[in-house]
């Protein structure tokens, strides 16, 4: 009876750890570090002359760290961690890291474009000509009656019946 439980209990674990678990805002999709990046990365050895020994960090934003696991929870790092020398671009008060890959917000920003300026020219060649004739005025368009500027005048008056 004893190996029965014993078999129960590990079929009941590799049960539980093959099905999917239930997934929220809060748990990661992957298994994230929870301790700080490494001090040196594989950046080429530039000798850049003002950081003389101090550690060449990787250049990845802390937005990207997991939210738990860090002695300050709002900077994501721990004490004595050593700052990248860019802290200020690379923290959680930087820029955003982005979501979508730049290249397909591009795609995406320039489908929306095309849609709406396709809209505007459907709309501007769809819409259906004036069902009525615009208003004429005799002598020469009422410029001496609107006050003798050019800028008043109207179109001028074509007598068809005239010419003939």
């Amino acid at each position: 009876m004893n190996t029965s439980l014993t078999v129960a209990r590990r079929a009941a674990l590799r049960a539980r750890a093959a099905a999917p678990r239930v997934r929220s805002y809060a748990t990661p999709t992957t298994t994230a570090p929870t301790s700080p990046a490494p001090l040196t990365s594989t950046l080429p050895e530039d000798g850049d002359p003002q950081l003389a020994d101090y550690p060449r960090l990787p250049f990845v934003s802390k937005q990207t760290r997991p939210a738990r696991g860090w002695e300050d929870l709002q900077f994501r790092r721990n004490y004595g961690e050593p700052l990248h020398e860019q802290e200020e671009v690379l923290s959680m008060w930087g820029p955003d890291v982005p979501v979508v890959p730049p290249q397909t917000a591009i795609r995406w920003f320039s489908v929306a474009v095309l849609g709406f300026v396709s809209l505007g020219v459907f709309c501007n060649y769809a819409h259906p000509e004036i069902p009525a004739v615009r208003r004429e005025y005799p002598f020469d368009g009422l410029v001496s009656e609107l006050g003798g500027l050019d800028g008043n005048k109207a179109r001028v008056e074509q007598d068809s019946e005239a010419e003939e």
